[in-house]
């Protein structure tokens, strides 16, 4: 009679047990992370764009960035999402357009990620067909001149990888993976990338100094009659450096690529690209869509005497007649000086941000 009781007390007891752990499953959460904002973003503009459907979590970012970097996702796993967006190059790559898997170069720049939280009108890419971080983490798995993958392929290798089942259930609370969850983890990861510690945040929090040529060059970028830099490209009160909006900056005369265009199907979109944010133009080069500057001398003097007329031309570009703003050589070397205190070295070795 004993042992029976015995047996039964054993019974209960591992039920309980069992009971208990099911309901830790049942209540696990992820860990939230909240963005870690900057004190010159949340003096100046508003909070970032966090999808309620994806929120930032501990684990979401440790598994995003995993992929991120896992070569898994192209077809033939030679490439990573980083083999083109660089931590070295402010996430974007030295050469003028990328090549994929299959040796064959795009047609366009690899843009650099950085405070991509803060793109609030939500369109992504240099012609802005993507609608969503999560969606742009889409198209280059899939894309021929890039990874060249299919994502039930991918999806699949992840699935009878060692690790990722168990990732995937800390970060989103199942194992089974999907393009959807894949592709979620990396857009928490890529929007933890964030640069404010250029030399001039530091110095409009009042903790750095600009040289006199340093301050003649941001004179010169805000100056309407000089160098006007300011109406695409964000000033000292919108420290992200760009409006993230599309504009014909006078470029082509004629369009090989419609940019915008090509994705609204409207002409009057056409030769349109997004303005890229002046953040880290010291690791960014070559510059444009196309990669077509090398140099930041390049680009100065195309917008002093390279601007061609086209029907699309941006207002803005409102000395298109004369060739562009005409600098001085001084000028020109002023605002360059002005344009490289928005380069932030601590972000290119953030161990958050490394492989």
């Amino acid at each position: 009679m004993k042992n029976w009781i015995a047996y039964l007390l054993l019974i209960v007891s591992v039920l309980a047990c069992s009971k208990e752990n099911a309901s830790d499953t049942e209540t696990y959460e992820p860990t939230p992370l909240p963005l870690n904002i900057p004190q010159i973003f949340s003096n100046n503009i508003i909070p970032p764009v966090i999808p309620n459907n994806n929120p930032q979590t501990v684990e979401g970012v440790a598994l995003g960035k995993k992929l991120f970097f896992d070569k898994t996702l192209s077809a033939n796993q030679t490439i990573a999402c980083a083999s083109c967006h660089a931590p070295q190059n402010a996430f974007t790559d030295n050469t003028p357009t990328s090549d994929g898997i299959d040796g064959i170069f795009g047609t366009r720049n690899s843009m650099p990620l950085f405070n991509l939280a803060w793109n609030y009108g939500e369109r992504f890419t240099w012609d802005g067909k993507e609608l969503s971080l999560e969606r742009q983490a889409i198209e280059p798995v899939q894309n021929p001149i890039e990874m060249h993958s299919d994502w039930d392929d991918v999806v699949d290798r992840l699935q009878v990888d060692n690790d990722y089942p168990e990732l995937f259930r800390l970060a989103f609370k199942t194992s089974t993976i999907t393009k959807e969850l894949t592709t979620k983890a990396i857009a928490q990861f890529e929007r933890t990338l964030i640069s404010a510690n250029s030399k001039f945040d530091r110095f409009s929090l009042g903790q750095a100094t600009l040289t006199p040529q340093e301050q003649n060059g941001l004179n010169v970028f805000m100056d309407e009659e000089k160098g006007d830099c300011f109406h695409c490209h964000g000033n000292p009160n919108n420290p992200l450096w760009t409006d993230n909006v599309f504009h014909n900056n006078g470029l082509d005369a004629t369009f090989t690529d419609l940019g915008l265009g090509g994705v609204t199907g409207d002409p009057s979109d056409n030769g349109k690209f997004r303005s890229p944010s002046l953040r880290n133009l010291a690791y960014t080069a070559p510059y444009m869509h196309n990669g077509r500057f090398a140099t930041l001398d390049q680009v100065i003097e195309f917008y002093s005497t390279g601007l061609q007329q086209s029907p699309t031309i941006d207002a803005l570009m409102k000395k298109v007649d004369q060739g562009g703003v005409n600098l001085s050589a001084q000028d020109k070397a002023d605002l360059k000086a002005f344009l490289l205190t928005l380069s932030d070295p601590s972000f290119l070795s953030n161990p958050g941000f490394q492989d």
